[in-house]
């Protein structure tokens, strides 16, 4: 008599022979959304179908989410929101990502299911996204639903990310257009005595963005060895002025320009005076930039006061962080190598400081050019029997 094979323990699943000869087992798994339910897996024998019980097992131990049915787009974005981007990217990001998949990955390809979108799915989405909206907005969306896509590989709900074999949508470059050194020499002289003229000084000398300004505190900087420590930046997301780490978290110390120290002793000087008569008003907050009762300013006012002096002094009015472009400009033209303004600016990519890097080296370039033209004609002009 053949030896009976011993029952599984329970929560173990159970393997039992089908009609059609083939073997079937039945786990409790975790589904996307919380809940419990049976899955079923298949095999030829028993061994086969055992083997896929104990990795059905092992997720369901692990806490993986194993759906018993292919997920609907509609059901996977919210999940992975709340339990993949939320915990590990910043809040401006998760508010990014938000918005792209209530407004456009959802209504228009929430009911597809995971394993059955296509290639051809993704790209008529972004063709028509590209149409409804822009081709920018159609490019964040691809990136959006790639990263999405990605997350359910790596939890073995699909095989393979479509989005990744689709070429997002091209956009057309935003043309640079920082001041020249004249019009920035310009902009110091007129916004000398605002308030917020060392703030403008660090953004042109130094290419800091509008919220690493706002950001930074009197610990942050060292004004005797003449270092200023980016650390943090302040934004204001749901109503609410938070703190976070810098852009792609890239936290740097940048030797302070020497141009950058008068300013901002100046400025410690004025705030101490405004601390005396705000009194017991005043909440001490640490930050190099405040309002009259300490508090750190808007990021919106820096920008407002920005544009409102540059017109005043009858300048191109352009974008805050265009100074940051400036500041490139400034650099790469006087030889610093791309790789150190990359470190300066705190870019995440070495591709980002070459699109200035380019811009600089083509007027190089044109005036090598030019010395050469007039070395040629001179010489044309001698009458050389060998031209």
């Amino acid at each position: 008599m053949a030896q009976q094979r011993k029952r599984n323990p329970n929560g173990a699943g159970t393997i039992t022979k089908r009609k059609d000869g083939r073997y079937q087992c039945a786990v409790y798994v975790l589904q996307p959304d919380g809940t419990r339910a049976r899955k079923f897996a298949y095999g030829k024998t028993w061994a086969e179908c055992d083997a896929k019980r104990r990795v059905l097992l092992d997720k369901a131990e692990n806490g993986v989410p194993v759906p018993t049915r292919s997920a609907k787009l509609a059901e996977w974005l919210p999940y992975w929101l709340d339990n993949v981007v939320k915990p590990r990217r910043k809040l401006s990001t998760y508010d990014k990502y938000e918005a792209h998949v209530r407004l456009y990955l959802v209504p228009r390809l929430g009911a597809k299911r995971l394993e059955s979108l296509a290639v051809a799915d993704v790209r008529r989405f972004l063709a028509q996204l590209a149409r409804d909206t822009t081709p920018a907005t159609a490019k964040e969306a691809h990136r959006v639903l790639r990263s999405a896509l990605s997350s359910a590989c790596r939890e073995e709900l699909i095989s393979r990310n479509v989005a990744q074999l689709v070429e997002p949508p091209r956009t057309k470059p935003r043309e640079l257009t920082p001041w020249t050194l004249d019009e920035t020499l310009d902009f110091l002289a007129v916004a000398r005595k605002d308030p917020l003229y060392a703030a403008f000084v660090l953004a042109i000398a130094m290419g800091l963005r509008r919220g690493e300004i706002v950001g930074l505190r009197w610990s942050d900087l060292d004004l005797d060895n003449r270092v200023l420590y980016v650390r943090q930046q302040t934004q204001r997301r749901r109503g609410v002025l938070y703190d976070d780490d810098p852009k792609s978290r890239r936290r740097r110390a940048v030797p302070l320009p020497a141009m950058c120290i008068a300013p901002l002793r100046w400025h410690r000087m004025r705030q101490a005076e405004v601390r005396v008569r705000a009194g017991e008003t005043w909440q001490e907050s640490g930050h190099v930039f405040t309002t009259r009762t300490g508090r750190p300013v808007e990021p919106r006012n820096v920008y407002r006061s920005f544009t409102r002096i540059a017109g005043d002094a009858g300048l191109r009015v352009i974008r805050l962080h265009d100074a940051r472009h400036g500041t490139a400009t400034l650099l790469t033209a006087a030889g610093v190598a791309p790789r150190v303004v990359m470190e300066i600016l705190g870019h995440s990519q070495i591709s980002i400081t070459m699109e200035v890097y380019t811009h600089v080296v083509q007027d190089t370039q044109r005036e090598a050019m030019s010395h050469m033209d007039r070395l040629l004609r001179r010489r044309s002009a001698t009458g050389d029997p060998r031209r």
